[in-house]
């Protein structure tokens, strides 16, 4: 593609249609532009076209988005696929990109930033080493809309320093980023303060020079997170002093005004000072020491004067997660433990800041989404009743008398108001509840909830006096936020309470399914998920299936009525809590599937149509599944009326091409063909088998596993009816490509692993010679730990298969005495690094066979490595797992997929365990 014109006008026009609402017109312009984007300068195209000024706006801002997406899914290089970029195209993408970011306008330049951040995730420093000088060399210019383009981007490249895990690796990049830039970056905070003070008059000016010192300290948390580094240890003094200086500073005009529930920048600010305090008061508290008692006062000051105006929650809670840093220093526990302070901090700190406020009803009422992601989930999005919660715990962890003392007074003043007047005053037994919960709990998971609990509060007198009664109401006779604590209290702390007591809950859970508040009936939902996923010591279930039973039809009906409710069409706890309950009553759901079946065939129908809740439609797969099971178990040939069903919609899913769907299909396909007795495979799936074998569907990560999954069904229920269709070359076609990637190497060998387990002999001979081939090849291109590991299990299935001669021979045939070298450097020295029951049983059963069968190994050419390969037999047995891994396993990383690629997801309840292959070859082998 020639940067000409004529180029740059036509796809001007592709990036118009791309924003077009319909999908005639809109669709076909994606896929074109897909297609074009491995030619050469393809991305220059892009750039070129975003820094047309007589292009309208929102065409450029389109072409940088699209510029962003291709980077996203094209930059790094993928070990199998190779590198999608010309190399050309990418040295000068980077000689472009950061000046053409820093001038383009503000919805153009976040997205470039995000491309560079992108681009230094791969390249920077060791193939970008002269970013930071181009990006450092712009505070020079004084122009702000530059300088904070700079800090964006560095903020945008240095965040991930936040998460990574500590390694020589990383310690070298940041010295190479500090060495750079944290001299720059400390010289423009000092410019940039003094200009807040020059320019203490100019509203305009202020707003851009307090943004720029939001981004500074931004930017100074994470070149800090990992270590201290000496730069900034020596200048503390410059950092702490200007600190402190922000946190206290009043800039009346850039207030905003009362009605605004957003934080302004100052908010912004100095949440995030208290975020770079608190790093230092817990990492690097001997040097920070100095400095800490001011900071304690100002952070005081901050939360006695600040209201409870939803523009001040990050800040609040920063600065209570600032405090409760504090408290946690066993050194500082002076400033806490006297009973005043202790009485003034539960006072004028916690109880305020855990009340329910306006602001949060309006969210129960009006976003029930975004309120339970903060209340049940943990989410990333701190709030002051959940930092308020956890000073609670930290105070308690080392005052634990004196402030259940304090609480238990106000616990008793909050519920004698509410039961003066109910109507009024709940929001004081909202408190109580919330205040409980923090003091009763001092340990929990998500798994499990409250595992450990403070002995000084009688939880089951105050479940039975104060949570019980509420659950027992209606929802039209009380608040529903009071219903909603009530459930949330027995899911916390449902694994200490009595057995009796949490069981006794579930029929009043079940009614409030049914409620109209989302809320509750998602919390509804999600307690009962909980209770029956619980399992007693023994490992069987807390709730018995005979107790769950009396209550299923009630607990059938009100889920389904649930996902009927405003809001909750699509609720993923409540099909959670459908798939659970499912797989808890077992036989016992058969006689509402009736009804049940074509309720969730219908919700699959619609939301394939435009898939938006992955994790709802990953438990509505599931339920899917388990409903499969259970009705085969009971009767196999029920498994024809579950494909009348699901064909016409899978046909579908798989024709439209909806990605996220697409690896569920083959999975349930797999379950359903599974279910098949007969030994033949039905007519409708060998129409889909040779389509399965499609290039183009091995392209897609997410599709592979579940390809393999029903490949290796197909195999095993009809491997002579796929010989008979010619079909054998097709599956070693699609080994042949599996165990050339490293990624997916392993996938091949399982596939290899059915072909040898179902296929008769005289099926695969002919090929035999040149599968092995490909893996000597493989081995000696790239030798992988998950490779080697998967070729020793393969050698040792082949010699119990075909006998131990017949491995020896084959390896010899290749090459004379290759057997001998196989054994040297492959078997013998990396035996031990076979992990999992089943596979160290097959290179047991393997090498028995090589050491008992084998004429060559007990008289013949390889009789002195016989010793040997005993000894590695007997190390399988008795010495540990070898975890140290080969020098080509550099490749593999744990990371974020740029962009989004459909991810595979396995089904629990479609994947059956993999079976033994020893079993299909010795049928009465006790595994």
């Amino acid at each position: 593609m020639e940067l000409t014109d004529d180029n740059l006008r036509t796809l001007s026009d592709y990036l118009q249609h791309t924003l077009s609402p319909d999908v005639n017109v809109r669709r076909p312009a994606e896929k074109f532009l897909e297609s074009v984007e491995v030619n050469q300068n393809y991305p220059l195209l892009l750039l070129h076209l975003v820094d047309k000024q007589d292009v309208h706006l929102t065409i450029r801002v389109a072409g940088a988005v699209a510029f962003k997406n291709y980077i996203k899914r094209n930059w790094k290089v993928d070990d199998d696929a190779g590198d999608r970029i010309h190399i050309q195209d990418r040295e000068a993408v980077k000689q472009l990109i950061v000046n053409l970011m820093l001038h383009s306008p503000e919805a153009i330049q976040k997205q470039l930033s995000d491309a560079v951040s992108i681009i230094g995730r791969y390249d920077f420093p060791n193939k970008w080493p002269d970013l930071i000088s181009q990006m450092v060399e712009k505070f020079a210019t004084g122009d702000f809309h530059v300088i904070n383009g700079v800090l964006h981007t560095a903020h945008s490249i240095f965040k991930r320093y936040r998460f990574e895990f500590k390694s020589q690796e990383l310690w070298t990049e940041i010295k190479f980023v500090l060495d750079k830039f944290a001299k720059p970056l400390t010289e423009l905070f000092q410019v940039t303060m003094t200009l807040a003070n020059v320019h203490a008059n100019n509203t305009d000016a202020l707003k851009v020079i307090y943004n720029s010192l939001l981004i500074i300290c931004k930017v100074f948390y994470s070149l800090n997170f990992q270590d201290l580094p000496e730069f900034f240890e020596d200048n503390m003094k410059i950092w702490m002093e200007n600190f402190h200086s922000l946190l206290t500073a009043d800039v009346k005009c850039l207030q905003t005004s009362d009605d605004d529930d957003e934080p302004g920048v100052m908010e912004q600010l100095k949440s995030q000072v208290c975020d770079n305090i608190a790093l230092y008061a817990q990492k690097y508290d001997e040097e920070f020491q100095s400095y800490l008692p001011q900071f304690v006062t100002s952070v005081w000051n901050v939360l006695v004067t600040t209201d409870l105006g939803p523009k001040y929650d990050m800040l609040v809670s920063n600065a209570l997660q600032f405090l409760a840093t504090v408290a946690d220093r066993t050194h500082y526990g002076y400033l806490f433990e006297d009973v005043n302070v202790l009485t003034s901090i539960c006072e004028k700190v916690i109880i305020p800041n855990m009340a329910f406020r306006v602001s949060d009803e309006e969210l129960f009422v009006d976003n029930a989404e975004e309120y339970i992601r903060r209340d049940i989930e943990g989410s990333d999005v701190d709030t002051r009743r959940r930092a308020a919660c956890d000073l609670v715990r930290v105070l308690s962890r080392y005052f634990e008398g004196k402030i259940t003392e304090i609480f238990g007074s106000y616990v008793q003043v909050m519920l004698q108001k509410y039961e003066e007047a109910p109507v009024q005053n709940w929001r004081d037994k909202d408190t109580v509840l919330y205040l409980v919960t923090s003091l009763a709990s001092k340990g929990q998971t998500q798994r499990h909830g409250t595992t450990q609990t403070n002995q000084l509060v009688d939880l089951t007198s105050f479940t039975t006096e104060h949570v019980l009664p509420e659950l027992q109401k209606d929802a039209s006779d009380t608040q529903p936020v009071l219903i909603a604590d009530s459930i949330k209290y027995v899911m916390i702390f449902r694994t200490v309470l009595p057995r009796e007591m949490v069981v006794g809950s579930i029929p009043q859970l079940v009614r409030h399914l049914i409620a109209y508040s989302q809320v509750v009936h998602t919390y509804a939902a999600c307690a009962i998920e909980k209770i029956l996923v619980m399992k007693t010591s023994d490992g069987s279930p807390v709730v018995k299936r005979d107790e769950l039973v009396p209550v299923a039809p009630d607990l059938m009906n009100n889920l389904f009525k649930a996902m009927t409710l405003p809001g909750s069409h699509e609720n993923e706890y409540i099909m959670k809590a459908v798939m659970r309950s499912f797989s808890s009553l077992q036989e016992h759901v058969i006689p509402f599937l009736g009804e049940l079946l074509p309720k969730l065939t219908e919700k699959l129908s619609v939301v394939a149509r435009n898939p938006s809740r992955p994790h709802f439609n990953h438990y509505l797969f599931e339920a899917l599944s388990i409903s499969i099971r259970i009705v085969c178990v009971a009767d196999s040939n029920a498994v024809t009326s579950f494909e009348e069903v699901l064909f016409p919609i899978f046909q579908e899913i798989l024709q439209q091409d909806i990605q996220e769907f697409v690896p569920y299909v083959f999975q349930i396909l797999s379950l359903l063909l599974g279910q098949h007795k007969s030994g033949a495979i039905p007519e409708p799936y060998m129409v889909l088998f040779p389509c399965l074998l499609a290039p183009v569907l091995w392209e897609r990560p997410g599709n592979i596993h579940p390809l393999v999954q029903l490949l290796q069904t197909f195999v095993q229920t009809g491997a002579a009816q796929i010989s008979a269709s010619q079909k054998v070359s097709g599956l070693l076609g699609v080994f042949q490509k599996l165990i050339a990637s490293k990624v997916n190497d392993h996938e091949g060998f399982y596939l290899l692993q059915s072909l040898i387990e179902h296929f008769p002999d005289n099926t695969l001979s002919p090929y035999m010679k040149q599968v092995f081939v490909l893996l000597f090849h493989r081995l000696s291109s790239s030798r992988t730990t998950k490779f080697v590991k998967g070729l020793i299990i393969f050698f040792s299935l082949y010699a119990v298969k075909y006998g131990a001669g017949s491995l020896v021979g084959m390896i010899d045939s290749i090459q004379p005495e290759m057997f001998g070298r196989v054994l040297e450097k492959v078997i013998i020295p990396d035996v031990q690094k076979i992990s999992g029951g089943v596979e160290r049983k097959i290179a047991a059963v393997g090498i028995t066979s090589l050491l008992c069968d084998s004429k060559e190994m007990m008289d013949g050419s390889y009789s002195h490595l016989w010793a040997s390969l005993l000894q590695a037999l007997i190390g399988l047995f008795e010495l540990p797992e070898d975890e140290s891994s080969l020098p080509d396993d550099h490749y593999i990383e744990v990371e974020d997929t740029p962009g989004y690629q459909a991810a595979y997801s396995q089904l629990a309840f479609a994947n059956k365990k993999d079976p033994d292959p020893l079993h299909g070859i010795y049928p009465n082998l006790d595994s």
